[in-house]
Parts: structure tokens; C-alpha cells; sequence
């Protein structure tokens, strides 16, 4: 993919938006780089499954998402989810969710991420609802 912009962020941005899903999801892009990535989503009823909690694809999306943006910030544009593992610790209703992914390792061709998801609801703290790990591998040396 050809960025048009300098900016780190913005050309981060500019490959979530080219993710079709993602106009589904809803998901924005607010930090990225050294090895760090966070997402954030705000809760709404298409998120829900039949018992009214956040359906676990979301939350793996938002995993799945914020390790390979981090994995990115290091390894380059060029990159692919060989793997995640994510475990469900809460249930999220209401509020928004934020996915922070952060490298552990990397090479020059994969790193190893891990992920926290925290439900944010104006009434409570932060609240922890899943974890994850994934693996990430560069496709180019873009």
C-alpha cells in the first residue's frame, strides 16, 4: 500500500480506513509507534450479541488489529497476523473499549505482541476484559 502522508499516525490511519471491516466496526487509530499501538471503540448496539455484551469478535478484531499495528511500527507497513490468542476476562455492555498493543520481541521479519482491552465506562474505572499474544510477520521490507 502507497501512503500519502509522512506522518506515522496519519499513514496508520490511512490503512485502517482501507480496511472494509473496519467501516463495520468502527474502530479509530489514536496512538501508534516504537512499538506501540491503541485502538478505540465506542460501544454500540451492532457490537452486542444475542445477551447484550460486546460479541468476543469484536474483541478479537480489536486484538487481532492493535498487535499488528504495533508489529507494524516496527517491522513496516508490510505486515500479517500469523497468529492470536486472545482470552476473555469480562463481559463489556457499555462505554468504549481501548486496545493497547505493545512488541515484546522482534526480528527484522516478525515480532511477538501482546494486547490489554479495557472497558471504559463514565461510571467506573477501567476495567480489564481481555488479554491476548499474537504473532506477526513482514511480508516486505516496506
Amino acid at each position: 500500500m502507497s501512503l500519502t502522508t509522512d506522518d506515522p499516525l496519519a499513514a496508520a490511519r490511512e490503512i485502517l480506513a482501507a480496511q472494509a471491516f473496519n467501516t463495520v466496526v468502527g474502530a479509530e487509530l489514536t496512538d501508534f509507534g516504537d512499538g506501540r499501538a491503541e485502538l478505540v471503540l465506542d460501544i454500540a448496539d451492532h457490537h452486542r450479541q444475542q445477551y447484550g455484551v460486546v460479541h468476543g469478535g469484536v474483541l478479537a478484531f480489536l486484538a487481532d488489529n492493535v498487535v499488528t499495528f504495533a508489529a507494524g511500527s516496527v517491522l513496516g507497513t508490510g505486515v500479517i497476523t500469523a497468529g492470536v490468542d486472545v482470552s476473555y476476562l469480562r463481559a463489556a455492555r457499555a462505554g468504549s473499549l481501548r486496545a493497547v498493543g505493545s512488541v515484546a520481541r522482534h526480528t527484522a521479519r516478525h515480532a511477538v505482541c501482546t494486547a490489554e482491552i479495557w472497558l471504559e465506562a463514565t461510571d467506573s474505572d477501567p476495567e480489564l476484559c481481555a488479554i491476548a499474544q499474537g504473532t506477526i510477520f513482514a511480508t516486505s521490507r516496506t
